[in-house]
C-alpha cells in the first residue's frame, strides 16, 4: 500500500456528506491506494459487509474464509477472485492481506482479532467486540501493543448526524441539561425450538473451528447458524446484538465518550412464554448508574400480545433512546432523531445515513494511512459500549428470584415507570416480574477502575467477567486484569 497523508485523508474526508451515496468518486485517489480485505465469516452479516466494503472503492476483498463450505461458495458470487480459506489460521499466513473483517459468532471475536493482529493485520471487528469483559481488554492492549487499526463495527458512529446531535445538546444546550435516558430494544422474535436429540453437525463443516473457544457442549436447538446468538456458550443475548448498537449511541450523544463504564448496575430479566432452548432472556432491564445521568434500559422480544404482530410499544422508538431534558425531550434511533419541547412541539428533526459504506471507508483510510486516531469505533471505544451490554447481561446471569416489591426499591421515576411498562407486558401473557422464570440482581457496584464488582453480588457477578476457553483457543492475556479468585 502507498502512503496516504494527513492533508489528503482531511480533503477525502471533507466530502463524506455526499461519499454516502458516491463514495467512488470521492475516496479513491488511485489504484495502489487501495486496501486488501480478507473477510473471516461469511455469513449473512458477512455478505452484507462485503457490499459495503466494495461500494468504498477503496478495497479489494482477496481472501474469504468459513469452516462452513456453503457459506464460502455465497461470498465467492460476491468476491469470485477472492482465495478460499476453512481455517481463519491459513488466512492469516497470506502476505498479501492487509486487513480482516471478522463477522463471526460473539465467541470468536476477540480471539481472531488478537490473532489477526499479531500476524501483522489490520481488523475491522463486528459488535459487539467481546463476548466477556476479560477478553475484550486483551483486545484492546493487543491494538496498542501491536500498533494496528482495528474498528468496531457500530456503524452509527461514521453517520453525520451524530456530530449534529452533540452539537444541539451539548454547545447549544437547546433542551437544557440532560437529565435521563431511557433505551428501548422492543423487537419482535420467536422462539429457537428444542429437540430431543442434540442438532447434528450439518455435513462438512469443520465444527472444531465453528466453536473455537466455545466448550464444545450439546446444541438443542433447531440451527446451527444464526441462533447461536441465544446461547450464551456463544452468543450475547439481544442486549448484545442490538442493544450495544443504541447504548453506543447513548455513550456517544449523550456521554461524549465520557463514561467508559457505569459505577452501579441493577436489573434482572427472563426467558418466558417460548418453551425453547434460548439461554439469554427475551424480556430484559436494567438501570445503569454513571455517577451522573441514569440510564434505563428495557429490552423485549415479545409480541405486545400473543395474538398481535407488534412490539412492545414504550414511550420513544422501538429501537432507540429518549433522552429527558430540563427543556424537552430527545428521541434519538438509527438515522434519525427528533428534539420535542416540554410541549411537545417539534424544535428540531435530524436525517442520518446510519453510517453504512462510510464506516467501512473511514476503516479503510485509516488502514492506508496506518493511522489509528482517524477511527470512528476504534476498538477502545468499541469496548467500553460493549462492556455496558456485557455487564447488564452480568446483572441478569448473577441474578436470583425476586419480588415485585425487591425489584421496586429503586425509586428512580424512569425504573418505576419501565417496572410498569414490564408488568403490563408480562400482564398479558399471565406473567409477573416475580415468577420464577425471572432472576434480578442487587445492586452491584464496579471496582473504581472497572475490572470486577465489589460488594454485594460481587463473587456471584465476577464469574462472569472471563469464560473457560477450550485448549488451543485460548485468548492471551496481554492486560492485567482483576477477575475472580
Amino acid at each position: 500500500m502507498s502512503s496516504f497523508s494527513r492533508r489528503r485523508f482531511l480533503a477525502a474526508t471533507a466530502a463524506t456528506g455526499i461519499a454516502v451515496s458516491q463514495p467512488s468518486r470521492l475516496w479513491a485517489r488511485n489504484a495502489n491506494e487501495r486496501v486488501a480485505v480478507g473477510f473471516i465469516s461469511c455469513g449473512g452479516r458477512a455478505l452484507s459487509l462485503m457490499s459495503q466494503f466494495l461500494k468504498t472503492d477503496l478495497c479489494d476483498i482477496v481472501a474469504v474464509c468459513d469452516p462452513d463450505p456453503e457459506r464460502i461458495a455465497a461470498a465467492k458470487d460476491i468476491a469470485p477472485k477472492a482465495k478460499t480459506f476453512t481455517d481463519l489460521r491459513k488466512l492469516l499466513e497470506d502476505p498479501t492481506i492487509d486487513a480482516v473483517v471478522i463477522a463471526t459468532c460473539n465467541h470468536w471475536h476477540c480471539l481472531a482479532a488478537i490473532w489477526a493482529m499479531e500476524a501483522g493485520k489490520h481488523v475491522y471487528v463486528e459488535k459487539p467486540l467481546s463476548h466477556t469483559q476479560w477478553e475484550g481488554v486483551q483486545t484492546v492492549a493487543a491494538a496498542q501493543r501491536y500498533g494496528k487499526v482495528c474498528q468496531v463495527g457500530t456503524q452509527q458512529r461514521s453517520d453525520p448526524m451524530q456530530a449534529e446531535i452533540k452539537k444541539f445538546l451539548h454547545e447549544e444546550k437547546a433542551l437544557g441539561e440532560i437529565k435521563s435516558v431511557n433505551v428501548n430494544r422492543c423487537g419482535v422474535r420467536g422462539p429457537i425450538g428444542k429437540r430431543d436429540k442434540p442438532l447434528q453437525i450439518p455435513a462438512g463443516v469443520d465444527y472444531d473451528l465453528w466453536l473455537g473457544p466455545a466448550q464444545n457442549l450439546p446444541i438443542m436447538r433447531e440451527k446451527l447458524q444464526y441462533d447461536w446468538h441465544w446461547d450464551w456458550n456463544t452468543g450475547s443475548g439481544e442486549m448484545g446484538n442490538w442493544g450495544v448498537h443504541i447504548l453506543d449511541d447513548v455513550r456517544n450523544n449523550i456521554f461524549l465518550d465520557k463514561v467508559k463504564l457505569p459505577k452501579r448496575i441493577f436489573g434482572g430479566g427472563g426467558r418466558v412464554v417460548w418453551d425453547d432452548a434460548g439461554q439469554t432472556p427475551n424480556v430484559h432491564f436494567t438501570y445503569l448508574d454513571t455517577g451522573d445521568i441514569p440510564v434505563v434500559v428495557g429490552l423485549s422480544n415479545l409480541r405486545s400480545a400473543p395474538k398481535s404482530k407488534n412490539p412492545l410499544k414504550r414511550e420513544g422508538p422501538t429501537s432507540g433512546y429518549v433522552a429527558t431534558c430540563e427543556g424537552g425531550k430527545y428521541f434519538g434511533e438509527r438515522g434519525k432523531g427528533v428534539a420535542m419541547d416540554n410541549d411537545g412541539k417539534v424544535i428540531r428533526e435530524f436525517k442520518g445515513n446510519s453510517g453504512n459504506v462510510v464506516h467501512m471507508g473511514n476503516f479503510c483510510l485509516a488502514v492506508i494511512a496506518n493511522d489509528p486516531t482517524m477511527l470512528n469505533a476504534d476498538v477502545e471505544v468499541g469496548n467500553d459500549s460493549t462492556g455496558w451490554c456485557n455487564l447488564a447481561n452480568v446483572s441478569f446471569r448473577a441474578g436470583s428470584q425476586m419480588s415485585s416489591e425487591e425489584a421496586r426499591e429503586l425509586k428512580d421515576p424512569n425504573w418505576q415507570q419501565l417496572m410498569d411498562d414490564m408488568e403490563q407486558h408480562l400482564g398479558v401473557y399471565s406473567k409477573k416480574i416475580s415468577d420464577q422464570e425471572f432472576q434480578m440482581s442487587p445492586m452491584m457496584e464496579l471496582s473504581e477502575d472497572g475490572s470486577k464488582f465489589v460488594g454485594e453480588g460481587a463473587e456471584a457477578a465476577n464469574v462472569f467477567l472471563k469464560r473457560e476457553y477450550r485448549k488451543g483457543f485460548e485468548v492471551p492475556e496481554l492486560a492485567a486484569m482483576a477477575t475472580a479468585e
